[in-house]
């Protein structure tokens, strides 16, 4: 304690006597300034200190409610990807089964229509066939009633000439029995 007091008494001893250069150590100046910087700290403590406090805790609050929203937002949009990511592979899934069933719809529409060419042209081969056998039929059958007409003509001829009626008859039967074979 003996020696706080004498570093006061050396203090204020040396005071005012001289002009000193800013750089020199005046212990009176000091003193008054550690004085006056415990009081401005009194000061802030007593009006300044709580606000200020309170701004920081404030301020403090707000960055961790931002972070936590933050927080948050980031999870929300990290389960929002995960869901467009499942819907999107849903989606894939869905139109490659679409193609698939377009794919097989086609495959099925093409052999049905292959199949009804294929009995249209069977039936149409077959209608061609009936069609040429009738015309056959019937360019022999007028065959026939021609060579027979023209043998009838001819036999009639002949026989005016050399057979008479019950000999005639004979030899057109015969005839026509020949074409019939």
């Amino acid at each position: 304690m003996k020696l706080v007091f004498s570093l006061i008494l050396f203090i204020f001893s040396e005071g005012g006597e001289k002009a000193g250069s800013p750089l020199d150590v005046n212990p009176g100046v000091i003193l008054w300034t550690v004085v006056t910087f415990v009081a401005l700290l009194l000061v802030l403590k007593k009006i300044a200190w709580k606000p200020i406090l309170n701004s920081l805790s404030e301020r403090e609050n707000f960055i961790k409610e931002s972070l936590e929203k933050a927080d948050k937002a980031q999870k929300e949009a990290e389960k929002m990807i995960a869901d467009n990511k499942v819907s999107l592979i849903k989606a894939e899934e869905e139109a490659q089964k679409i193609v698939d069933q377009s794919r097989e719809y086609a495959e099925k529409l093409k052999s049905q229509i292959l199949d009804e060419s294929k009995v249209q042209a069977k039936k149409l081969i077959a209608d061609a066939a009936t069609e040429i056998e009738r015309k056959n039929n019937e360019a022999f059958n007028k065959l026939k009633d021609q060579v027979a007409d023209i043998a009838v003509h001819a036999a009639e001829k002949i026989l005016r000439e050399n057979l008479d009626k019950d000999k005639q008859i004979k030899l057109v039967n015969k005839y026509l029995e020949d074409l019939k074979n």
